[in-house]
């Protein structure tokens, strides 16, 4: 007898459901499954996004429009962008949550929902880098790796009427991704 292969879904369907009846935290990481190795970025850049050569200065004009994009949001929207300090770990109150609740108290009052508040931050992420591996003077040849940066981050809080307030954590730094584990 033959075993076939299965995905996690064929294993778990049928038999796991959520069912949350008090939640403290939650985490989903999302990503990109095909931008997670430098081939696949090149086939990104270069096929999906039509661009002739895979440079890496497109990491920075993606990241730099993603950016301006925020900005136009909080200014349609008016939400604020909080620029943070580094947080000081002797107070239990300096973390960037205590710095939003003016907001979320502001946006529960009005009966607001939606983003409340975005903190703009900067943190180390895993990302890919690019370099010129060519050794021959005039040539180009990019080679893109995956490597730990300080890059700009935003955290989105978003206030729900039934589940309060969360946040979205998003990467300015294309492709971004956390490092889970």
């Amino acid at each position: 007898m033959m075993a076939s292969v299965v995905n996690i879904n064929d294993v778990l369907d049928g038999h796991v459901a959520l069912d949350v009846e008090c939640v403290d935290r939650m985490l989903l990481n999302a990503y990109v499954p095909s931008l997670q190795i430098g081939g696949q970025v090149v086939r990104c850049l270069t096929g999906h996004l039509g661009n002739p050569v895979p440079s890496p200065a497109l990491f920075s004009q993606l990241g730099n429009r993603f950016v301006r994009d925020v900005k136009a949001f909080a200014r349609a929207n008016r939400v604020p962008i909080l620029r943070l300090n580094k947080p000081d770990r002797s107070r239990w109150d300096d973390r960037g949550v205590d710095h939003v609740h003016p907001y979320v108290a502001a946006a529960e009052a009005a009966g607001r929902f939606g983003v409340v508040a975005i903190v703009s931050t900067q943190e180390f992420q895993w990302v890919f880098s690019g370099r010129n591996r060519s050794t021959t003077p005039g040539v180009v040849s990019f080679d893109s790796t995956r490597s730990s940066h300080p890059v700009g981050t935003y955290y989105f809080y978003v206030l729900d009427a039934e589940f309060g307030l969360g946040f979205i954590k998003i990467c300015t730094y294309f492709p971004g991704r956390r490092r889970s584990g």
